[in-house]
């Protein structure tokens, strides 16, 4: 894997990582998500990803769903508290058609109104549907609870009363202040040369101009652990259990990694997994998140089991936490989980999306991509210590947690 980076001649950044599939990816990282939303425009992040594939100046909404769609490929976008990743992936050979697409719903969207109202209507679906999900939607009422009076505490999918009221010109005015040069990242995995990728973007996106309007961007303040239930009568209860951590440049951050991997990853053998389902037989699903941003972070803890078991699971992850903040692991034993985590990582690497995507993120935010040697290399250097200091965020007493049931 070759890694080239450029610089346009308006600032903005791009990379092209050099791969030899057949099948390609590009798209363009936003440094904008819900958080830069204001009071009364909750879920304009959302709602512009979604509307920005509706119409520009030189393609109506239905050639832009089709502009990738007729060559195999495809086009999509995704919005977070603090990003958003537009891009798509097609065959290789049609690279400069993906990047002119991009292009020209970066620059010339123009929301049109009759499809705003018809694509509102499609978002408020959505929201209704995470609603009616309560192992979504335990997880965006507890972190509007973790980052209460902040610009992180508020769902990004947005309020009803908000969504309704949203227009053309709210849509046009955060594209034109945040979708900007200096804003925004490039990325592209594919076999083409770097120099001709270079030069395509160059050539759709290089006439960018446009400036960042100031904004501004608040630490969210602590708040006290809660310990909340809510009724809705479902049969089994969700329940959402975790803390604040550092952001995605501290120095305990590969540490934390590790240790979201050790407590509740993807492996049947995670801590909790054994512990809660496999000796006890409390929990149907327990899964452990851990999310960095820029000046924050948390870690959630995610189980589902019968309601009469919450309590107990919630002890067994106290206990768990706490030893582990308490009393340092055996070398061996931290070898053992820094092997099965590095492994996970080479297997994810060989996704041509997961390496689209973090090539994204890490150019938007570390001006640069780490490679999947200098992670596991990071990963290996972490310590026993390191697992506790990171653990110590996680104790009985920093734990934050939010059941509906």
């Amino acid at each position: 894997m070759r890694i080239e980076y450029h610089a346009l001649s308006n600032g903005l950044q791009a990379v092209h990582v050099v791969t030899k599939s057949q099948v390609a990816w590009c798209g363009l990282a936003v440094n904008a998500g819900s958080r830069d939303e204001v009071d009364g425009q909750y879920g304009l992040a959302h709602f512009v990803e979604h509307t920005i594939f509706k119409g520009t100046q030189h393609r109506r909404a239905w050639h832009i769903l089709n502009r990738m769609e007729r060559v195999g490929g495809e086009l999509n976008a995704y919005t977070t508290k603090e990003g958003t990743m537009l891009y798509s992936v097609f065959p290789q050979e049609h690279l400069q058609r993906a990047i002119d697409l991009l292009a020209d719903l970066v620059q010339w969207s123009v929301f049109p109104q009759e499809e705003l109202d018809r694509e509102r209507d499609v978002v408020l679906e959505e929201a209704a549907s995470y609603r009616d999900t309560p192992a979504d939607a335990v997880y965006d009422d507890f972190e509007d609870l973790l980052f209460a009076s902040s610009e992180l505490g508020h769902n990004i999918l947005g309020r009803k009363e908000d969504l309704e009221r949203l227009t053309r010109d709210d849509c046009m005015h955060y594209l034109k202040s945040l979708y900007v040069p200096a804003n925004m990242a490039f990325f592209s995995v594919g076999p083409e040369r770097p120099d001709r990728v270079f030069r395509l973007v160059e050539k759709c996106l290089g006439g960018m101009s446009h400036t960042m309007l100031p904004r501004q961007r608040n630490v969210p303040q602590p708040v006290t652990p809660f310990k909340r239930e809510i009724v809705i009568g479902t049969h089994q209860a969700h329940t959402v259990v975790g803390a604040r951590v550092p952001d995605m440049s501290h120095p305990l951050r590969h540490a934390l990694m590790l240790l979201n991997n050790i407590l509740g990853g993807p492996g049947m053998n995670s801590l909790l997994n054994v512990e809660l389902r496999e000796r006890r037989g409390y929990v149907y699903t327990v899964e452990s998140t851990l999310t960095l941003m820029s000046d924050c972070g948390w870690m959630e803890i995610y189980l589902g089991c019968d309601p009469a078991d919450v309590r107990s699971s919630l002890r067994v992850i106290e206990r768990i936490t706490s030893r582990l903040s308490e009393s340092v692991l055996s070398p061996r034993r931290l070898d053992a989980y820094k092997r099965q985590y590095c492994g996970q990582l080479v297997v994810a690497a060989d996704n041509s999306e997961f390496m689209a995507m973090r090539a994204g993120r890490g150019l938007l935010y570390h001006g640069k991509v780490a490679t999947i040697d200098e992670t596991i290399a990071s990963i290996q250097a972490v310590t026993p210590d390191d697992i506790a200091r990171a653990a110590a965020y996680l104790k009985a007493d920093r734990l934050s947690c939010l059941t509906f049931k």
